[in-house]
């Protein structure tokens, strides 16, 4: 055990040959880039050739540095319509940087042998009746590998990378790396300009940070499992404790599509597979005060029969019994067409210091344009023309409401939910989702005590909450 936390350790040694060569892994990656920028800035910087291997580099580089500048790029990945705006390359980047989302460079079998080792006190030879040697999937934190218990269950492996808590540390510390990298990406890629970088790299600091400790993943990932275990179209995982560590995390395997697979599938399926996740997030919040804060897409298995199963609970965010209130009252005042409703209500929520607030309509212009689902004639389709739209104009502090984004401040637990409501936004557009997305909030809104289910999943909800009860 103790090896696992001394660098000269045994797992120490080895590191490097996942690329965690300690502090200088995401500067190496920004040289890397910089240096490119200065050869190709001269040169032929047209044509689908160039662009291709100016992708597949830079997917190629963001894999291997894991840990911050990976998870750059895995936003940049399912975001891509909003921050290449109408660019005729903007596909081949957004295509090189998807292979981020569950298809990274993968560490060597030994290497995350020796780590379950050093965490659990035993090789996965003895721990498991069997350990595919080959991961299901690689992200930018660890790697996930399935094994059977001795019992015959399907589990699910979940190895951190040696070497990544420091070296995230590292980049973390240096707070200009990531706001470098975002800035050098915009220089090159065309059409990557109108976007807040800086806030963008608050975000993926701010959200990876927590995600370095598998326990709290844990202990997040049962919270949720013991809310919806038995949902009808609900599913998270169970969490095995005594096979879990900081650095290991092991789980009950489910095995369905990957996000891309899903993309195909026909629109009757995706449209429920997109209910599935709205529900999941308007319940967690309204019922629990809780939302899991990354909507990264790769964080979803989809099933044939409409279920969703739910991974990845590194960020978790709660809320208060007032804040949730306060969100509600703003979301009923925008519905009603009251712009000093929106603005009391935002300010009290803690979005806006109420001494320098903008107008109450310039608020309620800005909040009614983020409401767009459920304000529009229902029902509504979610494009990813209109999820470009949000991260463009209403999340910009270059859009067309610069003015209003400029003032957010206060509580992170309140701001940070614009910021996952673009990334619903994107997955629910990029499904093509089409549904009575007023109807169904209101089922879980704490304003409203009694709203019927408006849909036939509506109805397996109801049945589920009662039962529950």
């Amino acid at each position: 055990m103790k090896e696992s936390a001394e660098p000269g350790g045994r797992i120490g040694r080895v590191a490097p040959l996942v690329g965690m060569a300690g502090r200088t892994a995401g500067e190496a990656v920004v040289a890397s880039l910089r240096s490119r920028r200065r050869r190709d800035r001269d040169g032929q910087r047209n044509g689908f050739e160039f662009h291709a291997r100016n992708a597949e580099r830079y997917a190629q580089r963001l894999g291997r540095s894991k840990g911050v500048l990976m998870k750059a790029g895995q936003i940049l990945s399912f975001i891509g319509d909003g921050v290449l705006p109408g660019g005729q390359y903007a596909n081949i980047y957004q295509a090189a940087f998807a292979k981020l989302q569950d298809d990274a460079p993968p560490m060597p079998f030994d290497v995350a042998a020796q780590m379950i080792e050093a965490e659990l006190g035993q090789p996965p030879a003895e721990l498991f009746a069997q350990f595919d040697p080959h991961p299901l999937a690689a992200a930018s934190i660890g790697q996930v590998h399935a094994a059977t218990l001795t019992d015959g269950c399907r589990v699910a492996v979940k190895v951190q990378y040696p070497g990544v808590e420091q070296a995230i540390r590292a980049d973390l510390a240096n707070t200009e790396l990531l706001v470098t990298f975002l800035r050098l990406l915009a220089a090159t890629i065309p059409g990557l300009t109108r976007v807040d970088w800086r806030g963008l790299a608050t975000e993926v600091t701010e959200r990876i940070s927590e995600e370095i400790d598998y326990r709290t993943e844990a202990a997040n990932q049962q919270e949720f499992a013991d809310a919806y275990r038995g949902h009808p179209f609900i599913r998270i995982p169970e969490v095995l404790p005594e096979l879990s560590t900081r650095r290991v995390l092991t789980m009950d395997l489910i095995e369905g599509l990957r996000y891309a697979d899903a993309l195909r599938a026909e629109p009757a399926l995706r449209t429920r597979w997109g209910e599935a996740i709205y529900r999941f997030n308007m319940g967690s919040l309204g019922r629990r005060r809780v939302i899991n804060a990354d909507p990264h897409p790769g964080n979803y298995l989809f099933h044939p029969d409409g279920t969703v199963t739910f991974l990845d609970f590194g960020c978790v965010k709660h809320f208060t019994e007032d804040q949730v209130l306060h969100i509600s009252q703003t979301v009923h005042a925008a519905v009603a067409g009251d712009p000093d409703g929106v603005a009391a209500a935002l300010i009290a929520s803690g979005f806006f210091d109420p001494a320098n607030a903008p107008s109450a309509a310039e608020l309620f212009d800005w909040y009614r344009a983020l409401m767009t689902p459920i304000i529009a004639p229902q029902p509504f389709t979610y494009t990813p023309q209109f999820a470009a739209q949000v991260l463009r104009d209403e999340l910009s502090p270059i859009g067309r409401h610069a003015n209003v984004v400029r003032h957010i401040t206060g509580d992170r637990q309140l701001t940070f939910l614009t910021r996952f409501d673009s990334g619903m936004n994107a997955v629910l557009a990029a499904l093509g989702a089409t549904g009575p997305w007023n109807a169904i909030r209101a089922e879980y809104d704490p304003g409203i005590p009694s709203a019927p289910p408006a849909t036939p999943m509506g109805e397996l909800e109801a049945a589920f909450q009662e039962a529950r009860r």
